[in-house]
């Protein structure tokens, strides 16, 4: 968290507009039925949260975000994501256990440049090399980005006389890139681990 925090006040602007996605997702969930919030969140959304998720990876993984990379990492992105708005519904837990398996298959889609195969194949590995580690880190992202999202939130409706929508929107605009940077620093952290477990 510490490094995320780090990285987002290092380069501020273009890690801000990392927050984009969920912003939106979340404008366009918030007065829709739970069906519709569910069918939103697993297409579109997954679609939102993947680009940002790319993004963040080629900032963090400082390389270039060639149109192939991106889009194999939002492909690997969507189909990553597409399950985890079914198991929030069901309890938050299932969706970070998930995650913490397949997810970092978009960082490996633009760092590693693998095709969409390999990238789910690697993320496995690399989620396999400490998945305690991976599932507790996504944990303390998403537990972290809730209870700011309320604190700041409360503080914004409170102080700046916002609409909650608007306030909404700022609170995940400043605070969900901690999620993607925090996730993009997750996959330097397992691969270091699985290059320590398969080089001793």
């Amino acid at each position: 968290m510490a490094e995320a925090l780090r990285f987002y006040g290092q380069r501020f602007w273009p890690s801000l507009a990392l927050g984009l996605g969920l912003a939106v997702l979340n404008q366009l969930t918030v007065s829709s039925s739970r069906l519709a919030q569910l069918l939103l969140s697993a297409t579109v959304g997954a679609i939102l949260l993947s680009a940002s998720f790319a993004a963040a990876s080629a900032l963090v993984g400082k390389v270039p975000m060639t149109r192939r990379s991106f889009g194999t990492a939002v492909v690997v992105g969507t189909i990553a994501f597409a399950p985890a708005p079914l198991l929030v519904s069901v309890f938050v837990l299932p969706a970070v256990a998930w995650l913490a398996l397949v997810g970092l298959a978009v960082p490996v889609a633009m760092i590693e440049r693998t095709g969409v195969r390999t990238s789910f194949a690697r993320a496995v590995a690399l989620a396999r090399a400490d998945y305690i580690h991976a599932a507790g880190s996504l944990s303390t992202l998403a537990i972290t980005y809730f209870l700011t999202k309320v604190v700041m939130l409360f503080l914004l409706r409170g102080q700046a006389d916002l609409t909650l929508r608007a306030a909404a929107f700022l609170a995940d605009l400043v605070i969900s890139p901690l999620l993607f940077l925090g996730a993009a620093i997750l996959y330097s952290d397992q691969h270091a681990r699985w290059a320590r477990k398969n080089c001793a």
